[in-house]
């Protein structure tokens, strides 16, 4: 890279483990979803700021080492989505309505069980599809049994014998019925209790080619099960070992394309900007005037990193491409940015609702507690492009005011008048505008405790939060818990490569 960037020394930051571990970690990560490549898109948007020229020049690459870049890209990406994401599941493969690939799958199949029902209505019938069918659920089972598994593994070699099916069936002697019993039987051993009901629906099947459809229906599941079972086991090998790997991968992603840190350092320069511009306001005396040569103005590294992390949370998705070392957390700090403009619209309206209606209910759990259900449940679509905030906001001053009156009510205060609900209706509605002064405060005070848990490290409990917050302050710690975790994730894989562009930039200035 232009500013001879050192990856020598990242190298070394990222080689703590052994080959065998990191060969382990390659064979976790195989057998990727497609939709995880989506993740990495070239040709990102570009934004009006962005005009500093790459850091080096272009150079072409092999279609081979295109597609090896792709793998190792696809098999971190699986590593790191398997990592962080607890509830990460592989699901069956569904094949779109009307799609061709769906059409042809369902000629093939249609042949091959209509080419197997002829076999069986013949006389005598002909066993040859239906002996390699046996074979391949065999061979499923087997696959489904653990080391331990030597009993059930030798049962089902035993009566599975291939060898002896085909005996049976030139005798004449084969049951058909009485072997896919025996399969039914071991599935229903080997299966998840949630597939109990699937396998238990197998026995009332009597027709043989419909039998044999669906067990392999239910196996596919099985299989699917299986997976994910796999996924679970190896999850805490892969937290100890992901980092490394992780790091890994990225190099090798960045010695292939030298400009892969682009983004990343025009987001770290940004914050530094911002963060060095915030203190030298804040130095500047009354009137104005410069206060000596601004030593002491510059921010710790740790410091622009946090801040860093917090513009992420402010992000236009649309124009501007998102940093490289966080593109597969996209999506992750795209909900959380969803989750905290909601936060702030509720506790927003919230405030404003306190503010206006007797003290004597404001402080009813009670009360905040449905106040809060009534605005989250109008606010539920918030993400929808068809959503309209200020439709929403105006069905949720009507609400609120329909609450107050009622709960002013039944506790025997005085009324809500009709000044005071045209008056909190407009505030509420005024909420719509991202610079409404209460929305304002309230987004002030919520990037302010996330920073400040940012700072504080893994310390427990969380920070105080601030004033005004308190209705939302369960949504906001569930909020922060993952904000924090992914950042601190983050900061574990790629902080050598943050720490020598911060260093530059520190220079610089």
């Amino acid at each position: 890279m232009s500013e001879n960037f050192d990856k020598s020394n990242i190298n070394e930051a990222g080689k703590s483990k052994s080959n065998d571990s990191e060969q382990g970690l390659e064979d976790a990560a195989e057998g990727s979803d497609e939709a995880l490549q989506e993740k990495i898109k070239l040709g990102s948007p570009s934004t009006p700021r962005v005009q500093r020229p790459h850091s080096s020049p272009p150079r072409f690459v092999t279609v081979e080492e295109l597609l090896e870049t792709a793998k190792g890209v696809t098999n971190m990406v699986l590593a790191h989505e398997i990592v962080v994401n607890g509830d990460f599941r592989i699901k069956p493969v569904e094949l779109p309505e009307d799609s061709l690939e769906k059409r042809v799958k369902e000629i093939v199949h249609k042949a091959f069980w209509d080419c197997l029902s002829v076999q069986l209505s013949e006389d005598p019938p002909t066993y040859d599809h239906a002996i390699k069918l046996v074979g391949e659920i065999k061979e499923t089972l087997l696959s489904f049994l653990l080391p331990g598994h030597t009993r059930l593994r030798n049962q089902i070699t035993e009566v599975l014998d291939l060898d002896l099916i085909k005996q049976e069936a030139e005798n004449g002697a084969l049951d058909i019925s009485k072997l896919a019993e025996f399969v039914i039987g071991m599935m229903g051993t080997l299966c998840a209790p949630a597939r109990d009901e699937e396998v238990r629906k197998l026995k009332g099947v009597k027709e043989i080619v419909p039998l044999f459809r669906a067990i392999f229906s239910v196996l596919d599941l099985m299989k699917v099960d299986m997976a994910n079972f796999a996924v679970s086991s190896i999850r805490p090998h892969l937290m100890q070992q992901s980092v490394e790997y992780e790091r890994k991968k990225f190099q090798e992603l960045l010695e292939k394309q030298p400009n892969s840190l682009d983004f990343v350092t025009q987001w770290l320069e940004e914050a530094a900007e911002d963060l060095m511009n915030q203190k030298y306001k804040n130095v500047l005396p009354a009137g104005g005037g410069a206060t000596g040569s601004g030593e002491g103005l510059l921010p710790s590294p740790v410091a622009i990193q946090n801040y860093a992390y917090l513009k992420l949370l402010k992000w236009d998705h649309l124009r501007r491409p998102f940093p490289e070392t966080v593109l597969m957390d996209q999506s992750r700090f795209q909900e959380l940015q969803l989750q905290l403009e909601q936060l702030t619209i509720l506790g927003a309206v919230l405030l404003v609702t306190f503010s206006m209606a007797a003290s004597g209910i404001s402080s009813q759990a009670s009360f905040a507690e449905k106040l809060k259900m009534i605005v989250k449940v109008l606010l539920t679509d918030l993400r929808l492009p068809s959503f309209h905030l200020k439709d929403a906001l105006t069905t949720i001053g009507e609400k609120v005011c329909l609450e107050v009156s009622s709960r002013l009510s039944l506790c025997g205060f005085a009324p809500f008048t009709t000044d005071k609900e045209t008056v909190l209706k407009g505030q509420i509605q005024a909420v719509a505008s991202p610079d409404d002064p209460i929305r304002r405060i309230m987004d002030s005070r919520i990037l302010a405790f996330l920073e400040t848990c940012l700072a504080s490290g893994h310390q427990k409990p969380l920070p105080t939060v601030p004033g005004g917050l308190g209705p939302v302050q369960k949504e906001l710690e569930e909020v922060a818990i993952k904000f924090i975790r992914l950042v601190n994730y983050n900061k574990m894989v790629f902080s050598p490569y943050y720490d020598a562009i911060l260093s530059k930039i520190l220079v610089s200035s």
